[in-house]
């Protein structure tokens, strides 16, 4: 172990600049990322192909997005069984509800440019709303932000919001005249709305002066090169276009494709895996917070904003592979579900399904993964076979792992010394007002006495492991035993340990 500094040495230098905050954003430590996922592509195409057998799809493609490059894809099976047109990753599948979160991103990109706010009422821009009487007297508006959170109060509405995709806005304003039902009083809970997001939908045509579907087109789409992505399918290539299709009495059939209306806006995108791959690079992209320049269609603050659990669902279990539960914790953000599990590992997703089609896109944020698969087959539940490739991919990834700031570095080897001897703790300017106002300097420098003596001599200090800017802790292994130290610091200017905690650790 390393001759241990005095105390007055170290803590010279606390009045300094470079105790200053100087924030350092998590980083990849692993290397050859895309390589190792590379390497397990066998591994994936045998996980797609199987599920694509097993769940009779005609045809589907996927993709994987590392580091916001499309690293690997594959399509199977046909998008045209009549014609036997292959599958790729450029085939156009429509991407159903994925196309939610492409909505919310307008409504951000709307915000940025300060032409609405996300808490102003829905009737402000759709006055047909107001025809519709609230649940109860006491209801509070509803705003924006209850539309992109599914928070409205309007019943579950999948069976039937799937056959409003061609409707008109004009329709759409006929049955906002004419008065809807609510199953709730906005912002009590979660109920899944397609009538929520067509609202949307209005809402930018409304604000932005163009179809909603110019406006994406031209601020989202355009942007990202998107080229082949088409909201109507009559205008998608026809060697491209995926038919859709429903399994019946061991046959397909094939279903009638549905044009774009007003609905679109919930679940209109006609898109290919190497199109939507450069959307979920944006997001992505997105993490970790940082200093770089913006290069997305909307701001990374904005992206962040999207990705949080805005509106909590419930609980559920995803097990383990060993079978063990795992329970996880589910939201729903703006246009894109949130998923925390058991390990803390967090999801970004969405699904899509309408009839011929079913979809899911996914993120780890922190491990800087995507992955998107897309099918031709009714209600296609591709966020299985997403999850079976991702649990595949993460044997060999792993998250970003944040470096520790120079002030909790500092404020940590000052600290040391201190530990094994209390003399003159009160005055070393280490510590806030609070500190030994909580516990006074006799019972902290008697419980680590006490501690030191059980785990005998130091002979090594670990690295500092920062849970964040501020806040940290360290081991110190003894002949006996080892002590755990943690601590957490101040939100002033020059922060100083407000927290310590020291305790015998198991090995």
């Amino acid at each position: 172990m390393k001759k241990l500094v005095t105390p007055l040495l170290l803590l010279a230098g606390l009045h300094t600049a470079a105790a200053q905050v100087s924030y350092q954003p998590p980083v990849f430590t692993d290397e050859n990322r895309a390589q190792k996922v590379s390497a397990l592509i066998p591994a994936v195409e045998k996980i797609y192909k199987e599920y694509a057998e097993k769940n009779h799809l005609p045809g589907m493609a996927w993709g994987i997005v590392v580091d916001g490059k499309l690293v690997a894809s594959n399509g199977y099976g046909y998008t045209d069984v009549a014609k036997k047109v292959a599958a790729t990753p450029k085939s156009l599948f429509r991407i159903a509800s994925m196309s939610k979160s492409i909505t919310a991103m307008g409504i951000l990109k709307l915000r940025e440019e300060g032409k609405l706010k996300l808490d102003d009422p829905v009737a402000l821009y759709i006055p047909e709303l107001k025809k519709s009487p609230a649940l109860t007297k006491d209801a509070p508006s509803i705003t924006i932000r209850h539309l992109l959170t599914h928070a409205a109060g309007f019943p579950e509405d999948n069976p039937w919001g799937d056959r409003q995709l061609a409707d008109t806005e004009q329709e759409l304003l006929d049955l906002l005249s004419t008065g809807i039902a609510y199953s709730n009083a906005p912002g009590l809970t979660y109920e899944y709305s397609n009538l929520g997001f067509a609202m949307l939908g209005r809402i930018i045509s409304v604000v932005s002066g163009k179809p909603y579907q110019q406006y994406l087109n031209e601020r989202i789409f355009k942007p990202l090169s998107m080229e082949n992505t088409v909201w109507e399918y009559e205008k998608a290539p026809a060697p491209l276009l995926a038919h859709g299709y429903r399994y019946e009495n061991d046959a397909w059939s094939e279903e009638a494709l549905l044009h774009d209306g007003i609905y679109g806006a919930m679940g209109g995108v006609i898109t290919s895996v190497e199109d939507f791959a450069r959307y979920v690079a944006v997001h992505l992209d997105a993490w970790p917070p940082r200093d770089d320049r913006e290069t997305g269609p909307v701001p990374r603050h904005a992206v962040r904003e999207m990705h949080h659990p805005w509106n909590f669902t419930g609980m559920f279990n995803r097990p383990k592979k060993d079978g063990t539960p795992c329970m996880a914790a589910s939201a729903y953000a703006y246009g894109l579900a949130w998923n925390r599990y058991c390990d803390g590992k967090v999801s970004i997703a969405h699904s899509g399904g309408l009839p011929g089609f079913g979809s899911n896109w996914r993120i780890l944020p922190e491990y800087g993964v995507g992955i998107i698969s897309c099918a031709n087959l009714t209600y296609a539940n591709m966020g299985y076979a997403n999850s079976l490739v991702l649990d595949t991919l993460l044997t060999v990834l792993t998250p970003r792992k944040l470096p520790v700031s120079s002030v909790l570095e500092q404020r940590k080897q000052a600290l040391i010394p201190l530990l094994t001897n209390w003399s003159g703790a009160e005055k070393s300017g280490l510590f806030a007002e609070n500190f030994f106002a909580d516990q006074s300097v006799a019972l902290r420098e008697k419980h680590c006495r006490e501690v030191f003596a059980r785990v005998g001599k130091i002979t090594r200090i670990t690295a500092l492991i920062p849970e964040n800017q501020l806040r940290g802790a360290f081991r110190m292994e003894g002949e006996k035993g080892t002590i755990q130290v943690f601590f957490t610091l101040t939100p002033e200017h020059r922060p100083l340990i407000q927290q310590l905690d020291v305790w015998e650790a198991h090995r």
